[in-house]
């Protein structure tokens, strides 16, 4: 229960990936928008004011433009006239004057569309602080400025005005005559900046929720083969013996690649523990004859086998063969073991070829003087490389040359051959013996499997020979394969791919980078 508490903790963990993620795109897309739309609301709201401060202060100085030909301090006798016909004319109630009397006229009336319109208050104030003219609008409150000139912004109801005093001086004296003040209610300025930001709020959320979406399909499109592989990891971790593997995604991208690895990972680890039962299951089996034969002459001995000399030397001569014959079981099983695991033990060797030809060829001559053992190199190019430890070759060609004499009749000869063909190179070794049906051919490279039992436990083989030489060859990425002819013979070719010159030279310069690297560690 509390095992299946904790997977479901780790569960959900692994499905908060999502959340953090999409959280993550979502904070960073409002920011984003946030940033974008504080910036486009503020160039417009720039530009706005810009034209409204234009439209004030081109009000102001059409005032005092009009204003500033009066000598005197402003009064309502001399400021009305000096607003020329035309505005006269409005603040009676009449109707302006034509276009032909204002062409006839000595003033300019561009004044008369300004003053009309409804968001500008116009005020002009005397010295004593005394409204001389206005325009119908707010009458705002005087105040004294020190400069001649001041605009100022202020909030009202939520809506911002801009207002700007203006001394007026006379044109000939430069004293202060009186005072403008224009208030700009900016009602299209306002209106414009309300619009704006209900619009740019009401984009953004729109922009934020779609793009929210988009990002959680795009987040859980990623995160389910993590997902996945999460399962099968902890699956694979429950129970080691399982079988289940990451399915195909279907992807071209970098998490199908892990994928692919993951499951190839797998099987390599899936391979280690058959080849761990394997071994185990093995040495129990094949040690439990020679420990049993052991175990009876011991006991036949101890009964009463030791007071005859004859027994006594049988029985040990028998526990000697026997427990000989386990260490060589042992040795083999070993080397099957090993040879399974080649990719990690030696990744980077590279062997000359026909220097390993040459001293097996002439060691196995040596030792079984009794047969010819001939060696065939026409077709083979002295520099020839494949990438195999050199020791791994040697016992390849051991196995081989030791089988076929194992096997051989009353023709003692051995003819081992090499050659390149098409980047390959092929090694055959040929023995003139019983040869081998075709019904056992395919049979011969499996564990403890033996053609003539009898005949194989008189020679002293344990049947794991070719299966030893099958897994070195695979493990090198080669191939051996069997041809044979009942009572003719059997030849055994084995097949590397050749490696061209940049090859070799690359993994030579591993190899001694390896090797460096070994001897600092041990020399530390």
């Amino acid at each position: 229960m509390k095992r299946s508490k904790k997977r479901s903790q780790k569960e959900t963990k692994h499905s908060s990936l999502i959340i953090r993620w999409v959280s993550i795109v979502a904070l960073t897309i409002m920011v984003s928008f946030i940033v974008f739309s504080v910036i486009i609301y503020s160039f417009v709201g720039q530009q706005s004011m810009v034209q409204q401060k234009e439209t004030s202060n081109e009000m102001v100085s059409k005032l005092n433009s009009s204003l500033n030909r009066i000598p005197n301090q402003l009064e309502i006798a001399n400021v009305v006239p000096a607003l020329t016909p035309s505005t006269r004319e409005v603040l009676k109630g009449n109707p302006p004057i034509g276009s032909d009397e204002r062409k006839s006229s000595a003033f300019n009336d561009d004044l008369l569309s300004s003053l009309t319109n409804p968001d500008l208050s116009v005020v002009v104030y005397n010295l004593r602080q005394e409204d001389v003219f206005d325009n119908g609008g707010k009458i705002l409150p005087f105040k004294k400025i020190k400069s001649d000139y001041e605009m100022t912004r202020v909030n009202k109801n939520h809506k911002q005005e801009l207002i700007t005093y203006q001394k007026v001086r006379a044109a000939h004296s430069g004293k202060v005559t009186g005072y403008i003040v224009v208030a700009n209610k900016m009602t299209y300025y306002n209106g414009l900046m309300k619009d704006l930001l209900k619009w740019m709020v009401r984009i953004s959320l729109i922009a934020i929720v779609f793009f929210t979406l988009v990002a959680y399909i795009i987040v859980r499109d990623i995160v389910k083969p993590v997902k996945e592989m999460s399962r099968v990891a902890m699956e694979v971790n429950d129970d080691p013996n399982s079988t289940v593997r990451i399915r195909d995604f279907h992807r071209h991208d970098e998490l199908q690649e892990l994928a692919v690895s993951f499951n190839q990972m797998l099987d390599r680890m899936q391979r280690y523990i058959d080849q761990q039962k394997e071994f185990v299951g093995d040495v129990s089996h094949e040690l439990r004859t020679p420990v049993a034969v052991i175990e009876g002459h011991l006991n036949m001995l101890k009964r009463w086998g030791k007071d005859d000399p004859e027994i006594l030397e049988e029985s040990i001569d028998a526990s000697l063969q026997e427990a000989k014959r386990m260490q060589h079981l042992i040795q083999e099983m070993l080397d099957l073991t090993r040879a399974e695991q080649i990719n990690v033990q030696y990744p980077n060797a590279v062997t000359k070829v026909s220097d390993v030809l040459k001293r097996v060829v002439g060691d196995m001559s040596l030792v079984h003087k009794d047969f010819v053992i001939r060696l065939d190199m026409d077709d083979l190019p002295i520099a020839t490389e494949v990438q195999i430890y050199q020791g791994h070759l040697e016992q390849l060609l051991v196995i081989l040359i030791d089988n076929g004499i194992k096997y051989s009749t009353d023709r003692k000869e051995i003819n081992v051959s090499a050659g390149l063909s098409q980047d390959d190179v092929h090694i055959i070794v040929q023995d003139f013996g019983e040869g081998i049906s075709e019904k056992e051919q395919s049979k011969i490279f499996n564990r403890f499997y033996r053609v003539d039992k009898a005949r194989t436990r008189e020679k002293g083989g344990n049947g794991l020979g070719l299966s030893i030489a099958q897994k070195l060859v695979t493990s090198y990425h080669g191939k051996i394969s069997v041809e044979s002819v009942e009572g003719q013979g059997s030849q055994f070719i084995m097949q590397f791919p050749a490696l061209s010159k940049a090859q070799s030279k690359k993994l030579h310069k591993r190899e001694q980078a390896e090797k460096a690297k070994k001897d600092k560690k041990e020399t530390n």
